[in-house]
């Protein structure tokens, strides 16, 4: 039996419906075309591959949007990964929903942490073994309660596991196989990068895990990190880009003599079209363009949004967009939820859904001075600056903070002009997703706030709030006028 073979790994991780490609510098990149044929190409060129994707394929395009993911199942099915895992965002259409989706795909979908509350069953397999070139690769797919506030909103289904427990998940299944010599063990997750190497590090070295694939922070690397002899990668987000280990394994020693990972750009001078991607593309896309392509507004010129933890211009527009519109105090609109990282200055409702594809309702809230100021605190606090997949805010005007890093302190927090006294209180605007999630987002019992008044709906659709304010405010413009300012 020959001792040492060559698998390269293919993987991909929050591509969030990114299927159309886009022209930069008069060239074409991106988009699942030229995706499915790089894998292709690679899977031609070499005797044994195998193409894997770390979660968060839904979301962020009209097409997955007004087909709830069927769009992107059918694409996937084109492209045939080996092995997908679960992300959050997943789940975001319902868990029921993705259950259908789970048969209407033609590749595996491994989960070792959703389950049904009254009876601990799984919803999915929590692991997979592939056979290649005789070799036996073991694929577990992993996400943590942490990043998956939105089965909140399912009563039925729970997502149990921090770090330390996924560990001991992990410990169980690769003891289960053991005894039928596996070659690779690949952690597939979903829980971010940092958190990637906090569970590495948790892993018995003879568990035997060799490689973490993963996605959910949307991290682009250099190089691999290694943490207790595991090799960690994600690949960015997107479809402009694909991740490639070119692995030696020992077959002797189940383990990897040698590797070369790399990012690979998805461009057209090197990744040609696959034309049956095209054809169910181009369907799709004559579908949305008719319902999609109305004009909303035309602003002044291209707002941005470029990261989530600072003050945006996009931000800051659609959250003064919410709290005028709905009588609001402050709205605190959560950045992750402004999925493009620029908008305008012509905005058509396609580009309204893209940007904020969560059509979900609006709660307010009465919070006192003292309830805001710890929860603005609780999302400014060290961790954050750290590298942890937080929850952050945009501020609406009115609102200002001034807070130190170095110190940890906040240096001003005032409403228009005036400090804010911890008794004074506030009509507070929070999406239904964040509401939901509310302790664990901001570390105030929401029990505490309720003392003060009873949450209620104001907004069954965010979403249409906006359309309305966009509609009826042309030429808008916004800029970032230091309401979050970090020292």
């Amino acid at each position: 039996m020959e001792r040492y073979k060559q698998l390269t790994l293919l993987h991909s991780n929050d591509m969030h419906g990114d299927f159309l490609a886009q022209e930069l510098d008069e060239n074409l990149v991106g988009g699942v075309s030229m995706l499915s044929g790089y894998v292709d190409k690679v899977r031609n060129e070499e005797k044994n591959v195998l193409y894997c994707i770390a979660g968060d394929m839904f979301r962020g395009s009209v097409i997955d949007s007004e087909f709830k993911g069927m769009s992107t199942v059918e694409i996937m099915n084109v492209i045939s990964p080996d092995v997908v895992t679960l992300g959050n965002h997943e789940t975001d259409y319902g868990v029921t929903h993705l259950l259908f989706l789970e048969k209407c795909a033609r590749f595996p979908i491994i989960n070792a942490n959703l389950y049904i509350k009254s009876n601990y069953t799984r919803l999915f397999n929590p692991q997979i073994v592939l056979e290649v070139d005789g070799m036996k690769i073991l694929f577990i797919g992993i996400i943590t309660e942490q990043v998956m506030s939105q089965t909140r909103n399912e009563s039925i289904v729970g997502a149990f596991v921090d770090i330390h427990e996924a560990a001991e998940e992990i410990g169980k299944i690769c003891n289960a196989y053991h005894a039928i010599d596996i070659d690779l063990t690949v952690l597939l997750t979903h829980i971010g990068f940092e958190e990637d190497k906090a569970l590495a590090a948790a892993l018995d070295p003879a568990w035997g895990v060799d490689v973490i694939i993963g996605g959910h922070s949307h991290t682009f690397i250099e190089e691999p990190a290694i943490v207790n002899n595991i090799a960690i990668v994600q690949a960015g987000t997107g479809t402009d880009q694909i991740g490639r280990f070119d692995l030696i394994v020992d077959t002797f020693n189940n383990c990897i003599e040698s590797y070369e990972w790399k990012t690979i750009p998805i461009q057209e001078d090197t990744c040609p079209k696959d034309p049956n991607i095209e054809r169910i593309l181009n369907s799709y896309k004559q579908e949305t363009d008719k319902k999609y392509g109305r004009m909303i507004t035309r602003f002044k010129r291209k707002l941005t949004h470029p990261v989530r933890e600072q003050e945006t211009e996009l931000g800051g527009l659609l959250s003064d967009a919410l709290k005028e519109s709905l009588g609001l105090d402050i709205m605190l609109l959560g950045s992750g939820s402004v999925r493009n990282e620029q908008m305008g200055p012509l905005v058509v409702y396609q580009d309204l859904v893209e940007c904020y594809p969560y059509d979900d309702s609006l709660h307010l809230l009465k919070v006192t001075g003292n309830q805001l100021k710890r929860m603005l605190l609780y999302m400014l606090r060290d961790e954050v600056w750290q590298g942890a997949h937080n929850e952050f805010y945009q501020l609406s005007k009115g609102l200002k903070v001034v807070y130190d890093r170095s110190k940890s302190e906040m240096l001003e927090f005032s409403f228009e002009g005036e400090p804010i006294d911890d008794d004074h209180i506030f009509k507070l605007g929070l999406q239904k997703f964040h509401f939901l999630n509310f302790d664990n987002f901001f570390h105030v019992p929401l029990a505490e706030v309720e003392a003060v008044a009873k949450p209620i709906v104001i907004a069954t659709s965010v979403r249409d709030v906006l359309e309305e304010y966009l509609l009826n405010h042309q030429h808008l413009d916004h800029q970032i006028d230091g309401r979050l300012t970090l020292l």
